[in-house]
């Protein structure tokens, strides 16, 4: 609503103008398309710190236009010059002036508020109006298509500062601005640049657009009072060097304040230098980038020769502005664009009344002109002049400068494309960069180490940190009865201050009732809400908590175990057995079998070993199976078959021997606990209560994580009541098992033996203390935590409280796990497979012997083919039958034939 008031104001602005217009005669005219002179307008207030800059430069340029018969071929620029004499309704009355005229382009106004109005008025006439001062982010072209910003939008130096801030590590500015358009607009694109960079500003001080000295010094006093002490002065430059001035008398300017001024100071440094007050030591500012060119050195020097006046960026874009006009009247003009002006089609319906309307006129040319003016490219004497497809010019930049004594030096500069660097953008395109981002810089207080950036508000105020009455557990957080809070959290944020290089006022101030224990997520959300400043406890540093408040460094390491009665396995005349789970035991006994039945296959036609009564050979097959267990075997294998398998198999057996041995040691040597809750998996499987530590984060995690439902849940409050719980059981309105934090379940540990934590760790999780959204405060405790950390004092204070005796560690060892078939099932099936293929390769040997020791047999069974079992039953006596004896018979056989 008060932007539509604001429109409304300015537009009946425009009309109560318009009434008071001067009518001129004439009808509209047609110019040749290569008219003699073009005339160009030019609106600022030429007694102003950059007016007086401006208007030598644009004479300067056209000046040399002129001079130049290439640029416009033999037409004459004219640039008509009105002041506007500081008055803000002249910066809009002198503009419509010109549009009275054959005037075809309009360099001003001064201020973004007075471009905004003209440029209204401009689209409707198609004049374009170009403004190197007008920077205001939000004029877009879409809003003012006839607007085009000949400068660096501010949009730009509003990242610039971002960046620095994010280079020194600071989270939060205080920007000074003038309540207008120009200030709340750029401010606005400074806040939305900071956010990037998960910054911010922390506090607006609005000034009004004129302000008094008494208004400074009020806002400044204010300033004084907040935490930070980075401060962004967007001002203009009648009033900025005043805010200085003021601030230096209120002890603003001392060592630990940073003042980042934009684009006006280092105009006014630039103008007036060496001439430098002497309240802005320290201060960074940003300038217009402008590339060293052969240009721009000859411009300077005929400056100096000119006046006494000291060139700013200013006059180099007044220059290149008027250059840029001329280059696209060439165009316009080589294109056939005509330099002719009309009656607008809108004016007739508005006639009547003292309204004289007739005198602005409408450039016909308009639209072709103005795609001339944004055709350009050259190199001008602030770098390349081209704009982008959003009419920003291409590779904008900022020199980034110091104030140091009665001069200033360049720490750095900023590009677009580059960010932060100690060279210049041009050059650092095509060199390596050292990865330096400025250079050293003198601050405020003439002191060269980086500010911090913040300090505590000055009002006298304690920071309240909240602390949770805890009902257990007193060793880690417990208000005593005098009031007093104490414990390892306690400990360790009191350790962690001490070792700031600033004071923290604090006062502990306990959250609960002491008898259940407080949510600490309702701690942190009181945080955010500010009841609390900071909060410090067991707080787990969980997601939901993040998204509220900004957290250290995690000093504990906790995620959440599970906890259940355990009993103590002791020896029993079968402890030999619980190294392999039984289906191991069953695949390894039936392997000893197998492999003793492949090797009496592969023995017993050639090995007299295997050979002998059928009682003989079952008993000769068991027991050398068995024996390998041992390497005792007294059978020799003569095969080459029957010698690999039992290569292979041997290995096998050394494998599981050794596995076997190991597992037995440990069972017999370490004190071993059994549950039949075996972590949380089995939680996750059965439908056995569960309890939980109250007000825990632990309850929504099993409910929305797990999806255990919630009536399985009991809350519990005390170690007590999980002494109780787990010993009464499911049965007894007990619970299986609790799930907690292991610091805690340690704790609960130290003196209940008969109950131990079960399975793995499943959560990794931490404790954290909290603070607001971008606290400052919570990165140096974090590197006070570190520092504890690397010093050996966190260990310290862990052990004072936390550190208990042996029952805990007893309850970690639950069960060592037993050997499982799925850890050896390679080995099994290799060796299954050399007993398949010795098997296969020594049936066909068995078939060629036959076929050649038993041709008549062959012979026989080829030919009753309908007797297969006859044929099966010699074959299987010629395997039965020893080798040896097959090869008599075969022998007496051939000489019986040779008879």
């Amino acid at each position: 609503m008060k932007l539509l008031e604001t429109e409304n104001m300015k537009w009946l602005l425009l009309l109560l103008l318009l009434f008071h217009a001067v009518p001129l005669q004439g009808q509209s005219t047609n110019v040749s398309p290569r008219p003699q002179v073009v005339n160009i307008g030019s609106v600022f207030t030429f007694k102003s710190l950059i007016g007086k800059v401006i208007k030598v430069a644009m004479q300067a340029a056209v000046d040399d236009v002129n001079a130049n018969p290439t640029v416009l071929n033999n037409t004459r620029l004219n640039i008509i010059m009105h002041d506007t004499k500081f008055n803000g309704f002249m910066s809009i009355m002198e503009p419509l002036r010109f549009m009275e005229n054959k005037t075809v382009a309009i360099i001003g106004p001064q201020r973004p508020t007075s471009a905004r109005v003209v440029s209204h008025v401009a689209t409707e006439l198609k004049i374009p109006i170009l403004s190197f001062t007008a920077t205001d982010p939000t004029m877009s072209p879409r809003q003012f298509p006839f607007f085009i910003r000949t400068s660096q939008n501010d949009l730009f130096q509003m990242a610039a500062i971002a960046d620095i801030v994010h280079h020194y590590g600071w989270r939060e500015v205080i920007a000074i601005y003038g309540d207008d358009d120009y200030g709340q607009n750029g401010v606005a694109a400074l806040g939305d640049k900071l956010a990037e960079k998960r910054c911010r500003i922390s506090y607006k001080a609005a000034l009004p657009p004129e302000p008094t000295r008494e208004n400074i010094t009020n806002l400044l006093i204010k300033v004084a009072l907040s935490e930070s002490r980075i401060i962004v002065v967007h001002a203009y430059f009648i009033w900025g060097l005043e805010v200085f001035n003021v601030a230096q008398h209120l002890g603003m300017m001392s060592s630990g304040y940073v003042w980042i001024a934009t684009n006006w100071l280092s105009t006014i440094i630039d103008t007036n230098s060496p001439l430098l007050p002497n309240n802005i030591q320290g201060v960074i500012a940003l300038r217009l980038h402008t590339p060293d060119s052969v240009k721009k050195k000859s411009f300077v020097q005929r400056w100096r020769n000119v006046t006494n006046v000291g060139l700013s960026t200013y006059g180099l874009y007044a220059y290149d502005t008027v250059w840029l006009l001329a280059h696209a009247i060439d165009d316009h003009l080589q294109r056939g664009g005509n330099v002719s002006f009309s009656k607008s089609p809108i004016i007739p319906e508005l006639r009547g009344g003292n309204l004289h309307l007739d005198a602005l006129k409408v450039f016909d040319g308009g639209n072709t002109f103005l795609e001339s003016i944004l055709k350009v490219d050259r190199v001008g004497l602030t770098g390349r002049v081209k704009f982008t497809k959003d009419r920003n010019l291409v590779n904008p930049a900022f020199d980034v400068i110091n104030v140091i004594g009665t001069g200033h030096r360049t720490i750095g500069y900023w590009s677009d494309h580059l960010g932060l660097s100690v060279m210049p953008p041009e050059e650092l395109e095509n060199a390596s960069s050292s990865g330096q981002k400025l250079h050293s810089v003198v601050w405020p207080g003439q002191t060269t180490q980086n500010p911090r950036g913040w300090v505590f508000s000055n009002n006298g105020r304690h920071l309240r940190i909240g602390v949770p009455n805890r009902y257990m557990f007193e060793e880690v957080v417990s208000v005593q009865s005098n009031g007093i809070i104490t414990g390892f959290c306690v400990d360790v944020f009191v350790a962690a201050l001490s070792l700031l290089p600033y004071a923290v006022p604090y006062e502990l101030v306990a959250l609960g009732n002491g008898h259940d224990n407080p949510s600490n997520t309702e701690l942190v959300r009181l945080i955010t809400a500010g009841v609390f400043d900071a909060g410090v406890g067991d707080i787990t540093i969980i997601t939901e908590r993040t998204k509220m408040a900004d957290f250290t460094q995690p000093y504990v390491e906790s995620g959440l175990v599970v906890v259940a009665p355990v009993k103590k396995l002791g020896s029993s005349a079968m402890a030999f057995l619980r190294p392999f789970t039984p289906q191991m035991w069953l695949i390894a006994a039936s392997s000893f079998l197998i492999v003793g039945a492949v090797i009496w296959c592969l023995e017993h036609k050639h090995n007299d070993d295997f050979r002998g009564p059928p009682r003989r050979q079952v008993i000769t097959t068991f027991w050398f199976s068995f024996s390998t267990l041992f390497f005792s075997h007294r059978e020799t294998t003569v095969s080459n078959l029957g010698r690999i398998v039992l290569l292979i198999w041997l290995f096998v057996v050394l494998i599981i021997n050794s596995s076997y041995t190991a597992s037995l040691t440990s069972i017999l040597t370490v004190h071993q606990l059994s549950s039949p809750i075996k972590g949380i998996e089995t939680l996750e499987t059965n439908n056995d209560p569960i309890g939980y530590p109250q007000g825990s984060f632990v309850r929504d995690y099993l409910v929305n994580e797990l999806r255990i439902h919630e009536s399985r849940l009991v809350p519990l409050r005390s170690p007590e009541e999980y002494e109780k719980a787990l010993r009464d059981g499911p049965g007894k309105g007990g619970v299986a098992a609790i799930v907690d934090e292991r610091a805690y379940i340690e704790l609960f540990l130290s003196n209940r033996c008969e109950f131990g934590i079960v399975g793995q760790e499943f959560t990794k999780n931490g404790w954290g203390f909290a603070f607001p959204r971008n606290s400052p405060l919570a990165v140096d405790v974090s590197t006070a935590i570190l520092q504890l950390s690397e010093n050996g004092d966190l260990q310290r204070i862990r052990d004072k409280w936390l550190l208990r005796k042996a029952c805990s560690l007893q309850g970690a060892e639950i069960e060592v796990d037993r050997l499982e078939l799925k850890s050896f099932w390679g080995l099994f099936v290799v060796c299954g497979l050399a007993c398949v293929v010795a098997l296969a390769v020594y049936i066909v040997l068995m078939i060629r012997k036959f076929g050649r020791h038993c041709p008549v047999e062959a012979e026989v069974s080829i030919r009753r083919r309908s007797s297969p079992s006859a044929s099966i039953h010699s074959f299987l006596s010629f395997v039965k039958e020893k080798e040896d004896d097959v090869k008599a018979r075969s022998s007496r056989e051939r000489q019986l034939e040779d008879i």
